[in-house]
């Protein structure tokens, strides 16, 4: 009796090539993607526009936000017009001079703004800016 040769069985791999190609594509996917997220999370500022803007240079730049709808924000976290001033006593302690940067929303009022720097005024902060682009 004749007996044919069995032809040997290949055993089933798993192809990591092509798995780490995929992989690579979804990392540059995600990357590109996050790049362009970060940014979008800050808010929209339109700032009004001035003939005569300086650069401002200082020991410490502070930025106060005064949004459009006349709420205020320090570094970017929320703040009322009455804690100001202790939270900028706060930053103040690593630094000894504050430059203090008011960062304002073309839609804010007038009023905000002055009632923001007689509240900065009062509790003995000289050095205030307003942030504006050039023309």
């Amino acid at each position: 009796m004749r007996r044919w040769q069995d032809t040997p069985r290949n055993k089933a791999r798993i192809e990591i090539i092509p798995m780490i190609d995929v992989m690579m594509f979804l990392l540059v996917f995600f990357v590109l993607i996050s790049l362009n997220v970060i940014p979008a999370q800050g808010l929209k500022m339109q700032l009004p526009q001035s003939g005569h803007t300086e650069p401002i240079q200082s020991v410490r730049n502070v930025v106060i936000t005064l949004v459009g709808d006349n709420t205020l924000q320090l570094e970017g976290k929320p703040v009322t017009l009455e804690t100001l001033p202790a939270a900028l006593n706060a930053l103040g302690n690593t630094h000894t001079k504050l430059n203090i940067i008011i960062n304002g929303d073309k839609a804010a009022s007038l009023q905000a703004l002055v009632n923001v720097m007689d509240a900065l005024k009062t509790h003995g902060f000289e050095s205030l800016s307003i942030a504006a682009k050039q023309r």
